[in-house]
């Protein structure tokens, strides 16, 4: 195939968040059709989507070009004068190679953490400074040269041009010419013209890209309107004055630069230099040091610092297995010597993989910070995905269930025949997350090393049909029923097809037919970036040495790859989740405790207590975890519950997959003998007893495949994933497998047939037992609590949900519904949160409209100093009025929370103003 004579070097993506229109899969099928050999991106001051163009580019068979066009401040980056807020100049720049791509990281990070002013601006003298390893161009209309050659200065243009020259070295700095359409750009590339035969500094001719075809540009214009929040009707606005700001062919480009000698030429000699490559193959683990102890296990009886991470979670795991078979043993007296020795060989299996798969520090890093949590008092979650499947993690005490007694898999979470990154998501309690986080940065090399994770918010349908709309000037009444007549969670495509009221509208009414047709173009695009509520990344270099940062809504620092990047250059994330559920039991135990009355130890309890299944098979499952949906509740009353693995089957069951195909019937018909349970072979009895005969849980599939037809625990995952994706191909190939396998082993064939259909059939919508059994574990601790203690469980509900009226008044009807009665504000008795008082519950002044935690600490502070406020002008005169503004004791006497006084509400409003 013949290579394209022309490429592409100034493209704004999709990444150019609301400005470029261009989608990296359509630009490169573009320029696969153009014949070009590589394609440069070159996003407005971030580099968002550097590793999806990279690994798709490679894919494709395009060389990736990687780039940015920077902003450039005329005075220091740390200067924040408004006088500079639109003074910027643009510059493209392309890395060459390694050393370049780490200087644009760091360019684009420094842009962002120190130079951040409406855009992320960098200087001239950090711009030298890392100016190694890339080629520059001069840029748009907005470049530096073109501004000063518009302003008529050629002279002071020519000396810049000298200093870019100079600062990016011989041969790495060109006058980029473009043919977009604009009368001054014709001026411009005149004087370039000029200007390189001068100087001897070459032209490459560009297209400053913005959108694919030239017939996108209303839905490019329209895009430009989301942005700045302006409709199309408006004069004044961000408005591109041309339409050739598209993917042009290369003989569009050549036939308009024949006359400026080397520009089109040089796009190709640039191209042939810029050959960065990223490592996709290289794991970069956070450093754990080693603290300097001596172990207990006879194995090991060295200095800690002598240690290796692998030696070194060797001794933690089996210190920790020790401590928690002493605590099995005190639950089991029939815990034989033989089941204790199959603990201790799991955890050398266990061991092995992890230290073969080079993961020991990983596991030591996120024992480290768990450890810490619990020294804190901050509730950790008992586990949540597959890692509750593995011993080892159970040892160091990262999750808290025994993945043995509920015969949990550690393949399902770390497969040794498929090498990808333990993935092990912790919950914490609301209120310790970011002291946990905190503590990450503090240990492990500060924002250097420690991050949080982007995301991307995308322009959905409904959203996007609003967006649209509102940039068109279309009322929003009608914009709204339109919106309206999508279905949630269905693309526009999908929605036309399936709506013929839809099309109909659209047929009748050019208005609406062009919002479907632009918000079609516009559909999927990202909005907005923002940092992902759990992802956090901990590297061993600095950060910026694989990727740019840059800061999210609140200061943070994140990472501008999401996290599908950064899985892809190696490095390692972890997932710190807040949980309300368990902010929730931390506040009903110090309630227990406040009232003089032992808290239960919610790690340790009766798994088999009466009462709290009293209260699960009747559905009062208001407040507790997993279990309070209205289907959920039907659910809970028909399958009557009476062990702890009908929680995790329950967690399980409730799903859209085995709701659709009526597994949850089947399931609660069998549990309650109404359906005979029956077993195809009698091995499958002691894998499907659990769960009555049913194939529930993807464990259950890779058990299966294990004990009939000779499976290992890493091809019965292979078989597991398999079965999720669903590819007709490879299933025909699992099942000739499982056959022969399963024949060999004395299975008649029929029956290997009709158990691999079950497998299919039910495998499907088969969940991760582990993650069942750790909700399960969730749920039943919360609805222990409603069950022993519910005034002090629904106190702590109700404060979990103080900014939600809506939830407020729900928890209140359900404490009076249980008899439970509920407190009027008081001024003098009600605290920030709602509080337990013999037996009924103080409403908390946190969950008065118009309230803030400000002003209540102050009337807190005030009342425990001079004691109970006697009337409203007591208050009045004690209290601090910046603190407590007029707004706040309005809401205050109009909810009551006066009236022990004895004053009348009416009379307290009527004389406030004089009062204050």
């Amino acid at each position: 195939m013949r290579s394209s004579d022309f490429v592409h070097l100034h493209v704004h993506t999709e990444y150019s968040l609301l400005d470029g229109a261009i989608r990296i899969d359509s630009l490169l099928k573009r320029a696969a059709s153009f014949h070009m050999n590589s394609v440069a991106i070159t996003d407005h001051g971030t580099m968002y989507g550097v590793i999806e163009f990279y690994d798709k580019a490679y894919k494709a068979g395009i060389k990736p070009i990687i780039g940015c066009e920077l902003y450039i401040s005329p005075t220091s980056r740390f200067d924040k004068d408004p006088r500079y807020k639109t003074g910027l100049f643009h510059l493209t720049v392309l890395a060459k190679n390694a050393r370049g791509y780490k200087n644009l990281c760091k360019l684009v990070t420094a842009g962002h953490l120190e130079g951040f002013y409406y855009k992320p601006r960098v200087d001239k003298d950090i711009l030298e400074e890392c100016s190694e390893g890339l080629i520059a161009l001069s840029g748009c209309l907005h470049g530096e040269i073109p501004r000063l050659i518009q302003a008529g200065r050629l002279e002071k243009a020519a000396q810049v041009a000298r200093a870019y020259q100079k600062m990016f070295g011989d041969g790495n700095f060109y006058l980029e010419v473009q043919n977009n359409g604009i009368a001054a750009q014709e001026i411009v590339n005149q004087a370039l013209l000029k200007m390189s035969g001068e100087l001897s500094i070459p032209l490459v001719a560009t297209n400053d890209c913005h959108y694919l075809d030239r017939a996108d540009v209303r839905a490019h214009d329209i895009l430009l309107c989301i942005q700045t929040g302006t409709t199309v009707q408006e004069k004044k606005r961000l408005k591109f004055r041309t339409d050739q700001l598209y993917f042009k062919s290369p003989e569009e480009m050549k036939s308009y630069f024949r006359q400026y000698p080397g520009a089109i030429e040089n796009s190709c000699e640039i191209s042939n230099r810029c050959n960065v490559e990223i490592d996709f193959n290289t794991y970069h683990f956070p450093k754990f040091e080693i603290p300097s102890v001596k172990g207990d296990n006879d194995a090991i009886e060295r200095d800690g610092s002598s240690l290796n991470a692998d030696e070194y979670l060797q001794q933690r795991a089996r210190d920790g297995l020790e401590e928690r078979l002493q605590q099995i043993r005190s639950k089991r007296s029939d815990l034989a010597a033989e089941d204790i020795q199959s603990y201790k060989n799991r955890l050398s299996q266990e061991l092995a993989v992890i230290r073969k798969m080079g993961f020991s520090a990983y596991f030591l890093v996120v024992a480290d910070f768990v450890r810490f949590a619990r020294e804190q008092n901050i509730p950790v979650g008992p586990g949540r995905g597959s890692a509750a499947g593995s011993l080892v993690a159970y040892a160091l005490k990262i999750t808290d269930l025994d993945p043995i007694a509920y015969g949990l898999i550690f393949e399902r979470f770390l497969n040794p025949a498929r090498k990808s990154m333990p993935d092990i998501d912790i919950d914490f309690c609301i209120e310790g997350r970011d002291t946990v986080f905190k503590y990450i940065v503090e240990k492990y090399g500060g924002p250097n090393h420690v991050a949080q994770i982007l995301t991307f918010g995308k322009m959905q349908a409904r959203a996007v049909i609003r967006d649209v709309g509102r940039a068109l000037d279309i009322p929003l009444r009608e914009v709204d029923t339109i919106a309206k007549m999508i279905p949630a969670n269905v693309s526009l495509e999908s929605a036309l097809s399936k709506e013929p009221k839809l099309k109909s509208v659209a047929d009748k009414k050019p208005q609406i037919e062009e919002l479907l047709t632009i918000a079609r173009a516009l559909e999927g695009l990202p909005r907005h970036a923002s940092t992902h509520a759990a992802g956090v990344v901990i590297s061993d270099e600095p950060l910026v040495s694989y990727l740019p940062l840059a800061r999210g809504k609140k200061g943070e620092v994140v990472t501008q790859y999401d996290m599908k990047g950064i899985e892809k250059i190696g490095l390692v994330k972890f997932d710190l989740l807040g949980l309300r559920n368990l902010t929730v039991m931390k506040h009903a135990c110090e309630i227990i405790r406040r009232q003089g009355r032992n808290p239960p130890d919610l790690s340790n309890l009766d798994l088999s207590d009466e009462k709290t299944f009293q209260l699960l098979a009747s559905g009062d499952t208001t407040g507790v975890f997993q279990l309070e949906s209205s289907g959920m509740k039907d659910l809970l009353i028909r399958l009557r519950p009476t062990s702890f693995r009908d929680i995790i089957a329950l967690v399980a069951l409730y799903r859209p997959g085995p709701l659709d195909s009526g597994m949850h019937d089947e399931f609660v018909r069998r549990k309650n003998g109404r359906l005979p349970v029956t077993y195809i072979v009698p091995e499958l009895e002691p894998i499907l007893k659990d769960t009555y005969g049913v194939i529930l849980y993807q464990e259950q599939v890779m058990k299966i495949a294990g004990v009939l037809a000779d499976y290992s625990m890493a091809e019965a995952d292979n078989l597991r994933k398999a079965m999720g994706k669903k590819i007709g191909e490879i299933m025909a190939e699992e099942r000739q497998r499982f056959l022969a396998r399963a024949t060999g082993k004395g299975v008649e064939a029929a029956k290997a047939e009709k158990i691999f259909d079950l497998i299919e059939k039910f495998g499907r919508y088969g969940f991760n037992k582990a993650h069942s059994a750790a909700y399960a574990m969730i749920a039943y601790q919360t609805a222990y609590l409603k069950a022993h203690f519910p005034v002090e469980f629904m106190a702590a509900l109700l404060t979990s949900e103080m900014n939600d009226t809506e939830r407020v008044v729900k928890h209140i009807a359900e404490c009076r519904s249980h008899g439970i009665e509920i407190l009027p504000p008081d001024i003098n008795q009600s605290n920030m949160s709602f509080t337990a008082v013999e037996g009924k519950i103080r409403f908390g002044l946190a969950a008065v409209k118009n309230v803030g935690e400000g002003a209540i600490e102050s009337i807190l502070e005030v009342r425990q100093e001079g004691g109970a406020f006697k009337s409203l002008s007591d208050f009045c005169r004690r209290v601090n009025y910046k603190k407590v503004n007029r707004r706040v004791i309005e809401s205050l006497i109009k909810c009551g929370a006066f009236d022990p006084t004895g004053a009348k509400r009416s009379q307290m409003m009527s004389v406030l103003d004089k009062t204050i």
